[in-house]
């Protein structure tokens, strides 16, 4: 699929700059898009969608004769639930309770499911009447077929003189036979996936929860490995997966992009040599490492081990890595702890949770919209972090505790050269971490605490802590 986002649309967050000044109409895009598709001949193997303040059953058919085939809707759908535009959604104050976590404000919404229903209904009825009005018996039938739009009455309009539109409706020469929309559904090659082999090879653990053990090699075209055994580990024993380690599987080679993503607790992948890009994407409990061979030449500390964007969004787990990684490390982590030899730029960027330990240098930009979550970095250069939302603490007892144990594991884990030289002389290693905490997250966390002490509601000292 592709997606057209017109200008028009947007977060009601957006800045007045971004919402003026940035991007072009979803027309000029959707008519080159399909003409393009159909110039290569390969517009039947592709879903074309468009958006960006489609409002009517005409904005819906205009998208379609166009080009496109599905349409996407938000800033609508959002006015009939209660939305006032009042563009305050990343303040938390939103008057009549659609973006606020708020309570008293979150009150207010008045919103129905049945509203939203009702306002597609008369959008699906416009779109019949269009439909008819120009002989087409379905959707299907007049993507595409941009030369029924009629243009004269803007074109002959004064303001518009000297205004060329031809090329927005231009058709290509077709085939006789040659389509206008998606009718070929892609082949992802899931029959040839790695996955397949290691369900047949876990299919006993799976079904019993007994611990499996097993060894393969791995390379570049093998993608998303461990992703659909994670599924089914997940379809048969529920969001709570197994034990740790149940099923423990040792790679050997270079893995393809997204190793290990969305795996659950229960699944341990070990690879033994190098990863691509989102390494651990989505992870939700499991634990993934990545170190070199244990015969390569190189001072695994130094090298790049993994790509970009490791463990973004994950949820829970654990990921160890004995080397450096490239930039948006750790990217929305909400809960996973992580471990890395060095990091580019962008760690860290808008996390809500987790814990993050970086043994090594870092890139700029580090934190930048981090509201949650801890990070804990050696030999931390100020310079290089984003202070917005952050804090530079110092550590107390409990941290150096958890530090302790984490770089342990490290070493347990990936027989980390830099992990064990920092345990060979700890008390001096522990003075030369930083711990990077998020503002409002440390307000949160005290206020939480005196609400313990003082036995007042938790929710509600967090809520009022929040809010400031």
């Amino acid at each position: 699929m592709v997606l057209i986002s017109g200008h028009d649309g947007g977060t009601g967050a957006s800045p007045l700059s971004s919402i003026k000044h940035a991007g072009g109409p979803w027309e000029l895009g959707l008519a080159e898009t399909q003409q393009t598709l159909l110039a290569n001949r390969l517009r039947d193997r592709i879903v074309v969608q468009t958006d960006g303040q489609l409002k009517t059953g005409r904005d819906v058919v205009i998208a379609a004769l166009l080009g496109a085939e599905e349409f996407g809707f938000a800033t609508a759908p959002l006015v009939v639930s209660g939305c006032v535009m009042m563009r305050v959604c990343h303040l938390d104050t939103c008057p009549v309770g659609v973006a606020t976590q708020n309570p008293t404000l979150r009150a207010k919404f008045s919103g129905k499911p049945e509203f939203v229903v009702n306002f597609f209904e008369f959008i699906a009825q416009e779109v019949r009447e269009y439909l008819a009005a120009l002989g087409f018996r379905s959707i299907e039938e007049a993507v595409g077929h941009a030369e029924v739009l009629d243009t004269r009455t803007a074109v002959d309009h004064w303001k518009a003189a000297g205004l060329d539109l031809t090329p927005i409706f231009h058709v290509p020469e077709l085939e006789p036979r040659a389509v206008r929309h998606r009718v070929t559904a892609q082949d992802h090659g899931l029959d040839r996936a790695l996955d397949n082999t290691l369900i047949q090879l876990a299919e006993g653990s799976l079904n019993s929860g007994d611990k499996v053990r097993l060894e393969l090699p791995v390379r570049n075209v093998n993608r998303t490995v461990g992703t659909m055994l994670g599924s089914e580990l997940t379809k048969r024993w529920g969001g709570e997966g197994l034990p740790d380690d149940t099923i423990d599987v040792t790679f050997t080679g270079t893995a393809g992009q997204s190793f290990g993503a969305f795996i659950p607790k229960g699944i341990t992948l070990r690879l033994v040599g190098d990863g691509n890009d989102y390494v651990g994407k989505g992870l939700s409990g499991g634990r993934i490492t990545v170190r070199p061979h244990p015969g390569a030449q190189f001072a695994a500390e130094a090298h790049v081990i993994a790509g970009n964007v490791i463990g973004y969004g994950a949820t829970g787990g654990e990921i160890f890595l004995r080397g450096k990684v490239g930039e948006r490390f750790c990217v929305r982590n909400s809960g996973a702890l992580a471990v890395v030899e060095g990091v580019g730029d962008h760690a860290c960027e808008y996390m809500t949770g987790g814990r993050v330990v970086v043994l090594g240098p870092t890139g700029r930009n580090f934190a930048a919209g981090m509201s949650g979550g801890v990070a804990y970095v050696l030999n931390l250069s100020k310079a290089r972090i984003n202070p917005e939302m952050v804090d530079l603490d110092p550590l107390d007892a409990d941290d150096h505790d958890f530090l302790r144990q984490t770089v342990a594991k490290h070493l347990a884990e990936t027989d980390s050269a830099v992990a064990r030289a920092l345990l060979a002389d700890w008390d001096d290693s522990v003075t030369r971490f930083t711990k990077v905490m998020p503002k409002d997250y440390k307000r949160v966390l005290a206020a939480q605490a005196a609400a313990v002490r003082d036995g007042r509601d938790i929710d509600q000292a967090i809520m009022e802590a929040s809010h400031g």
